[in-house]
């Protein structure tokens, strides 16, 4: 009992550590429309990242930003407002920047999808920041060195030009992405969330008990010639694992079965 309740307690400790994203920052570099600032905070939250680097911006702080950013006003009362792009990653030790086009110098390239992985595997070790450049023609060659990889987001090669917030969207997005199928992947995760708690062995098997004497009573069930019928019913409800109130409704159910025969014998 004491290893498993450890084993589900690393299990619990591993989910909440790959939802925090304290160490991971969004940086915007010299974003000209407030309205764009207040858009990517309400995109950022909404994907569970909350920190907020703004890099020169033209119109800062903002009504329109407040605006655009609906209920994630807090991320721009924290948002961090610096000179350079250099003092925004200084003390980052992964650097990924959104880039559209290829540049003259090749440069580590990684998909959205490349991107969130890489992300996901260093963000508990080391400070990350995602780069995002100005609205009308990116990141420059200078802010791209400063770099580690680069991130292009696939898009149609006739018009590959996407929203300042929009971009920050796909990427957070991504990264949101990974976190739900680590979810998917912790076999109590579905629980969690239950209304009810899920009924122990003991009153499990008090359950099976009871059915298996009901089924006897109505002739549904012959002790001499089992078929196999409790262990599939056993592995019916095992795996569905269910929980406190189901099992009072089923025990209810067969306690009125019991009744109706007792007094129809009477």
């Amino acid at each position: 009992m004491a290893v498993t309740v450890i084993i589900l307690g690393l299990l619990f400790s591993i989910r909440v550590q790959m939802q925090d994203f304290s160490n991971v920052k969004v940086v915007l570099v010299n974003p000209s429309h407030p309205g764009n600032i207040g858009a990517s905070a309400r995109a950022m939250k909404n994907m569970g990242l909350e920190n907020m680097t703004l890099v020169q911006p033209e119109q800062f702080p903002s009504g329109v930003a407040v605006g655009r950013a609906a209920s994630a006003v807090d991320v721009l009362e924290s948002a961090i407002v610096v000179n350079s792009l250099r003092s925004a990653v200084a003390e980052c030790g992964l650097v990924i920047g959104a880039s559209a086009r290829s540049r003259r110098i090749p440069w580590p390239m990684l998909t959205p999808e490349q991107c969130a992985a890489k992300i996901i595997s260093e963000k508990n070790t080391t400070r990350v920041a995602l780069v995002f450049g100005r609205e009308d023609s990116g990141l420059n060659n200078d802010d791209l060195q400063l770099c580690h990889y680069h991130v292009q987001i696939p898009a149609n090669e006739t018009y590959n030009s996407l929203n300042l917030a929009s971009a920050v969207m796909v990427i957070c997005y991504e990264l949101h992405k990974v976190v739900l199928k680590a979810e998917e992947l912790t076999p109590r995760d579905k629980y969690d969330l239950w209304d009810q708690e899920t009924a122990t062995g003991e009153q499990v098997e008090s359950f099976y008990e009871h059915l298996e004497r009901v089924m006897i009573t109505i002739g549904f069930h012959d002790p001499e010639n089992p078929r196999q019928l409790m262990h599939r019913i056993r592995r019916l409800f095992g795996r569905i694992r269910i929980d406190m109130m189901e099992l009072n409704i089923l025990r209810g159910i067969l306690t009125n079965v019991e009744k109706k025969i007792k007094g129809r014998e009477d």
